[in-house]
């Protein structure tokens, strides 16, 4: 359940929960799919989704993670990023990327 993926889009496009959550239109999910835990390793960028060839769910990564097709019921657990001192010094000016809270939502499948 260590799998993450990391998009950069356009920050504009991202919805205020999300943008919340970016680092200067990066975004960072789950890669582990919450229907059945396949890994979510494909990305539709004609649909602009992120989509798991196992049972072909869906999930709109500028929404939070939100299914937007397949037999998934939950989103993807998102992982808030930040931008942290680089080179430089100066934070948010051209650092790294990391983590700044906590997984958003629960990992994987559902147990029930």
């Amino acid at each position: 359940l260590n799998q993450v993926i990391l998009l950069r889009l356009d920050a504009a496009a991202l919805d205020e929960t999300t943008g919340s959550r970016s680092a200067d239109g990066v975004v960072a999910y789950s890669a582990v799919c919450t229907h059945a835990q396949c890994p979510v390793s494909e990305w539709r960028r004609d649909a602009g989704v992120l989509h798991c060839p196992c049972h072909q769910s869906e999930f709109d990564p500028k929404q939070g993670g939100k299914v937007v097709g397949g037999p998934a019921q939950r989103p993807l657990a998102a992982l808030p990023v930040k931008l942290g001192e680089g080179a430089g010094g100066a934070e948010g000016g051209g650092g790294v990327l990391v983590v700044a809270r906590p997984f958003v939502g629960r990992i994987g499948a559902s147990s029930s």
